[in-house]
């Protein structure tokens, strides 16, 4: 079961997308181009793939289970890349650390 919230990662992109709830992530995959290699990591580090049901609507996505739990540092390595993009190295990233994984999903809250 999907621990919310998630965040959700685009292949080839640094970015991550902060995802509170399933209803966020519906619109989100309405409005974004994602294919079947993005993938999403709640709370917990469990990896979710997008299932399409059908390929010509994203709003018929499904999260299916990855069978891969992501740790803690590969989780902060993801928001480490993430700030990097958008801080414009003006954060020392080597000081991004987190207690857990679900602190590492909240520090992404705007």
């Amino acid at each position: 079961m999907i621990c919310w919230p998630c965040l959700l990662k685009l292949e080839g992109e640094h970015e991550l997308i902060y995802l509170a709830d399933d209803s966020e992530f519906i619109a989100e995959c309405e409005e974004l181009i994602v294919s079947d290699d993005d993938y999403v990591v709640d709370s917990n580090g469990l990896s979710y793939l997008l299932k399409f049901s059908n390929k010509s609507n994203n709003s018929c996505v499904q999260l299916v289970d990855a069978e891969r739990q992501l740790a803690k540092q590969e989780v902060t390595l993801l928001i480490r890349e993430h700030e990097f993009k958008f801080s414009k190295a003006n954060v020392c990233l080597t000081k991004i650390e987190f207690l857990t994984i679900s602190c590492a999903v909240q520090s992404l809250v705007y």
